[in-house]
């Protein structure tokens, strides 16, 4: 019988090529998503081998029947005749006795219970996601249908923005993505999804989901959108299919009493027959001014942006340009970098050709082990934690580890003209499925007094932003209040100052990066800071910002 001896083969020669990290979190970095392919390739290897043994299993037994069944029908041709003959009489009792004590242990030997024990340890050793992972894959793609305007059905098809990439989402599918959205109180994607997946169910002939389950969820959530009535009604089909469920009788009865208020109160209403106002509660807009919370108007630019509908006028951009520049830097003059200007103020610049590749494997070659999930500043107590608004793993890599690493800051140093002496290790960032960060200010404002104290290095006055990889599709940095998008090119840097000369935040540089559509984005950052920089960038004799923003 077939053993799992070629799948722990398998295992350990993964286990030798390189340490195994076990943990959660891997839908926040698609280079943690690529190890889960190996663990899959062990988990077929394992199952096949499990049916395999099944299979032999089933072969002798179908032996067994076709060789008893054969014995069997010459012995019932003449019973006297057979059993006369004193060999054959033995054979029938020892097929009845040892033969068949032999095939009920065949029968009751659980050929499965191996290769369980082999999947509960892969667990111990190799990466497997989390339901955590599950919500967070799933979250990313009504995060991406969202801000790239993505049709349910289309999705659901496997298509992305009219480009066909993978298979069709089963009716199963849809429905885990709408009970996803159902468990996180997402009940707008939820009615999206269980519509989608009650289509599905209509067209497959191998149903991966029951339209009883379907209904409950679409019910309920259709109820919680506030139409009571379509709740009811499919409520209603559902005790059609299942008369005694007993959540189905429950929510019924309740909304039926909903119905009768909601017609006692428009009996209330007044002469004139005038209808409700529905009052638009999906839109927060705060006021306090916290750095990863925006309004509707910044919400909407921010996708547009993200989809490519929005840029700068003619006007400005007509007269930006395209040179060679050396920055004053002695090295420069020999090899001046290739710099675009894309917005005059502030001034957010393109250096292309600034990061090669082999400095870009190099980079991911020293990250991989070190990803962990990205964090951000609480405004309030300056302590580092995680936000659901960012979502990618980085790594940081000092300068002290790698000649490649030390050059890349020589060069940011060319290229900016400010010194390195207190600047940030270089960060460098994987995104994940649907991975964004909204919009948000690099620098510290004023209220966010605890922001870079354990650096003693002042405020962020400067952002380098390497691109390491292309993008298929989306992951742009786009900045709202400029209506400015910058698309991710292999190799190229964007720069731009977060501070005026007088040290006030540049409020304009608000920013952020577009959920990945398609692709994989990699990304490092080099954050420079003020102190060091007096005399590189002093200060104006006069103001160079609005009053407002004292």
């Amino acid at each position: 019988m077939v053993t799992a001896v070629s799948v722990l083969a398998t295992l350990a020669v993964l286990l030798q090529l390189r340490p195994v990290q076990v943990g959660g979190e891997l839908f926040t970095a698609l280079a943690d998503m690529e190890e889960l392919l190996e663990t899959e390739a062990v988990l077929i290897t394992n199952l096949d081998n499990y049916v395999q043994a099944q299979e032999e299993k089933l072969l002798q037994l179908r032996q067994r029947v076709s060789e008893y069944r054969r014995e069997h029908t010459e012995a019932a041709r003449d019973v006297s005749a057979y059993l006369s003959n004193p060999v054959n009489a033995f054979l029938l009792t020892k097929r009845l006795t040892t033969d068949w004590r032999y095939v009920e242990k065949l029968m009751t030997y659980e050929v499965g219970k191996e290769f369980l024990e082999n999947v509960t340890s892969f667990r111990s050793v190799l990466k497997f996601p989390s339901d955590e992972d599950l919500n967070g894959a799933a979250v990313a793609l009504m995060r991406l249908q969202d801000t790239y305007n993505l049709d349910t059905a289309s999705l659901a098809r496997g298509m992305l923005n009219g480009v066909q990439y993978s298979t069709e989402l089963s009716a199963g599918d849809c429905f885990e993505l709408g009970r996803q959205s159902y468990l996180n109180g997402d009940y707008y994607h939820t009615v999206l999804w269980m519509r989608e997946a009650m289509d599905r169910l209509t067209s497959e002939v191998n149903r991966t989901a029951t339209k009883e389950d379907v209904l409950e969820y679409l019910a309920f959530s259709t109820f919680k959108q506030g139409n009571i009535q379509t709740a009811l009604s499919m409520t209603e089909e559902l005790l059609e299919l299942v008369p005694d469920h007993e959540r189905a009788v429950s929510n019924k009865a309740y909304y039926v009493k909903e119905l009768e208020k909601e017609a006692q109160q428009k009996l209330l209403r007044g002469d004139d027959g005038s209808e409700e106002v529905p009052i638009d509660t999906s839109t927060k807009i705060f006021t306090d001014g916290r750095p990863h919370v925006y309004d509707r108007n910044e919400r909407k630019l921010y996708e547009q942006l993200c989809r490519g509908e929005q840029q700068p006028p003619v006007a400005l951009r007509s007269r930006l340009v395209c040179r060679y520049t050396s920055n004053q830097s002695a090295f420069l003059r020999l090899a001046p970098l290739k710099l675009e200007e894309v917005y005059p103020q502030p001034y957010i610049v393109i250096y292309h050709g600034v990061m090669s590749d082999r400095e870009i494997e190099r980079i991911k070659h020293y990250a991989r082990p070190r990803f962990r999930r990205a964090t951000v500043q609480n405004y309030k107590t300056g302590e580092l934690e995680f936000a659901n608004y960012r979502i990618s793993k980085s790594a940081w890599l000092k300068d002290a580890e790698d000649e490649m690493i030390r050059t890349i800051s020589q060069r940011v140093e060319d290229m900016t003209g400010l010194t390195m002496e207190t600047a940030e290790e270089l960060q460098v960032v994987n995104y994940g499925i649907g991975g964004h960060y909204e919009p948000h200010f690099d620098f510290a404002r004023r209220e966010e007094r605890n922001a870079f104290k354990s650096l003693g290095t002042g405020n962020r006055i400067a952002t380098v932003l390497f691109y390491m990889s292309d993008v298929t599709q989306g992951g742009a940095t786009v900045f709202p209040s400029l209506h400015l998008a910058l698309w991710p090119r292999k190799g190229t840097a964007a720069f731009w100052f977060n501070l005026f000369p007088s040290g006030e935040g540049d409020y304009a540089t608000r920013h952020a990066a577009c959920p990945v559509l398609t692709g994989t984005k990699w990304v490092s950052n080099k954050w420079i800071h003020e102190r060091g920089q007096e005399f590189r960038r002093p200060c104006g004799l006069h103001a160079d910002h609005a009053v407002e923003e004292f």
